[in-house]
């Protein structure tokens, strides 16, 4: 047995040893409270960083929102405003936000245009230098005009811009078919720069080319790749104007008939039985978590749930629908009550109209509720790299300052918030002093698929369409606990 002594001297370098411990610990306990307050100070806290995980990780342990969009895109398919299958989205889409015991849903009424594409067009070279009759992959653009029974067959002149085609004689132009044939930039990293630098010639280049005696308008397909898949497309004609038709080639195809014109005269045939008829009732769908502070302050997400007809408009937009439709469920499966009221909208008819954003708009700017944000996801379902913000006035400056210290939290998951575009349906919320936002996924692979038939949900990955799902609720959950003033 030990002595009376021992017992003492190990007593007094155990309290010695207790006394650095404590001490150690204290400094931690210092530092972690200094690393709090700094959070803090940039605009966020370490609970922060554990909520938004914990978004991320129930966003990507679900396929809920893969499982809606695969009915859409598959169940439903292509969605024209105006279209039985419009209707169909539109109730199931209510249907699904009624199952998630939200605070309301409901459907706002909008009258939407009806275009119909009628039967599959026919396009094909009947006379070259080669000697070749080759059929065309083609489709016709939206508001697209119809030909006669027998169709029509013309020469082809081929034009590269809309300067161009403005520069040729009227008599030059009168009684043949206009070709565009643009390419779109393969050097532009962001391809809906590249878009933007060549769809002109698809919404404006048929009513120019008409204005000019043009019987037709054929147009190079608004993709990178060189490929057999025609993209079709809202084109623009005035009311009193009766659309000549209006027709999309693949990109092999607009390469194989510039190389025969490059050779010498170049005959067409194209058949088309396109058709617009009268406007039609049509609905957005909503549905919201009311806010426990500000009820009254609108925190607005959103995707357009039309889409065009030849695939199943899961990346155009579906994604984008049950992104916004999956930041609710998420919420209310971590029991997160937000401050301001959020709300998720199916727009209608983005694609050859804007009715749904427009009729929202007037309802927001007649209403006494206040729009605080707005945020659209129009982009795909790839892999998302942030969130953009749009604007350049002193208050947006100083908006998005306060969310640039949030990259903190957004940077473990490659993912940052930028300036940049927000939304076509959202635009309408802007004169409003909403603030503006879009989701950004990787845009590399969007325009294999935009306004195709491959646009189906094969062509979606789960596991990045709920990362987008995760992205957009952590900012709306910034923006509702700090506010952004």
């Amino acid at each position: 047995m030990a002595s009376s002594t021992s017992k003492c001297s190990y007593l007094r370098v155990m309290k010695r040893r207790m006394g650095h411990i404590l001490v150690k610990l204290g400094f931690c306990l210092v530092l972690l409270s200094m690393n709090y307050t700094v959070n803090a100070q940039e605009g966020y806290t370490d609970d922060d960083a554990l909520f938004i995980k914990s978004l991320f990780d129930k966003s990507l342990s679900s396929d809920q929102a893969y499982l809606w969009l695969e009915h859409l895109s598959e169940n439903i398919g292509g969605r024209l405003s105006g279209s039985s299958n419009a209707a169909k989205a539109v109730q199931y889409t209510k249907m699904v936000m009624d199952t998630l015991n939200l605070s309301r849903t409901w459907l706002q009424n909008c009258q939407v245009p009806v275009w119909q594409r009628g039967e599959k067009e026919e396009v094909k070279i009947i006379k070259s230098p080669s000697g070749k009759k080759i059929k065309l992959n083609a489709c016709a653009l939206g508001y697209s005009g119809a030909t006669n029974s027998k169709g029509i067959q013309a020469l082809v002149i081929e034009v590269k811009s809309l300067e161009e085609l403005e520069k040729l004689p009227a008599d030059f132009v009168k009684g043949k078919i206009v070709f565009f044939n643009r390419p779109m930039s393969r050097t532009e990293l962001r391809t809906f720069q590249a878009y933007g630098g060549a769809v002109d010639q698809r919404v404006f280049g048929p009513q120019k080319a008409m204005r000019k005696g043009a019987v037709a308008a054929l147009i190079r397909s608004m993709t990178t790749q060189i490929d057999e898949y025609p993209h079709t497309g809202t084109t623009q004609f005035d009311d009193n104007e009766t659309p000549i038709p209006a027709i999309s080639i693949s990109t092999r195809d607009a390469e194989l008939l510039s190389k025969e014109i490059r050779m010498g005269s170049v005959q067409v045939f194209l058949k088309c039985a396109c058709r617009r008829l009268p406007d039609a009732a049509s609905h957005n769908v909503i549905g919201e978590i009311k806010g426990s502070s500000y009820p009254n302050e609108i925190m607005v997400l959103g995707g357009h749930l039309d889409s065009w007809d030849l695939g199943g408009g899961a990346h155009d937009d579906g994604a984008g629908c049950v992104q916004s439709i999956d930041v609710l469920r998420l919420f209310k499966e971590v029991g997160y009550q937000p401050k301001h009221t959020i709300r998720a909208i199916m727009y209608m008819n983005e694609e050859n109209g804007l009715a749904g954003g427009k009729a929202y708009g007037e309802y927001a700017k007649n209403s006494t509720e206040k729009h605080i944000v707005a945020l659209e996801s129009d982009a795909g379902g790839f892999t998302p790299r942030g969130i953009s913000c749009e604007g350049d006035d002193a208050v947006f400056l100083k908006r998005f300052k306060k969310m640039n210290a949030w990259n903190d939290l957004l940077e473990p998951y490659d993912m940052r918030i930028t300036k940049g575009g927000s939304g076509a349906d959202i635009s309408t919320l802007k004169p409003l002093g909403t603030f503006m936002m879009g989701l950004r996924p990787d845009s590399q692979r969007y325009f294999d698929y935009h306004h195709t038939s491959r646009d189906r949900i094969s062509s979606v990955n789960q596991r990045e369409l709920a990362l987008g799902t995760a992205l957009i609720a952590s900012v709306i959950y910034l923006i509702d606990k700090y506010g952004l003033e």
